[in-house]
């Protein structure tokens, strides 16, 4: 399998999106709840990064009940799976281009004596 291109996918880039896309990409499917408690957000906000995933072709949602109530599980697509992989090969791209001098944040800069 060939590496995807770095690129920005605008959907994913948002920290509980690229978070949700982080945790889906190493499993085959996610609960709704346990999604939503690694992304410390509510039912809501984790419904709408949900939505905005699905109508971008990167998740698939799944509902199917068990031991009497209602669950949803989530997937990320094959279109997902290559958008995700694109968009973290254009994040490392980026940052294989800082300069290893910078001051480290909290500004403090270890070439001036400023070490802890």
């Amino acid at each position: 399998m060939t590496e995807p291109a770095p690129a920005f996918d605008p959907v994913i880039h948002a920290p509980g999106r690229l978070q949700i896309c982080a945790i889906l990409s190493s499993v085959d499917s996610a609960e709704f709840a346990m999604l939503r408690e690694a992304v410390k957000v509510s039912d809501s906000v984790m419904s709408k990064h949900l939505k905005q995933l699905e109508e971008a072709g990167h998740v698939a949602l799944t509902k199917a009940t068990e031991g009497g109530r209602q669950r949803t599980w989530i997937a990320l697509t094959p279109t997902g799976r290559k958008a995700f992989a694109a968009h973290v090969a254009e994040l490392q791209r980026l940052a294989a281009m800082t300069a290893p001098d910078l001051p480290r944040a909290g500004g403090r800069d270890d070439k001036a004596g400023n070490s802890p």
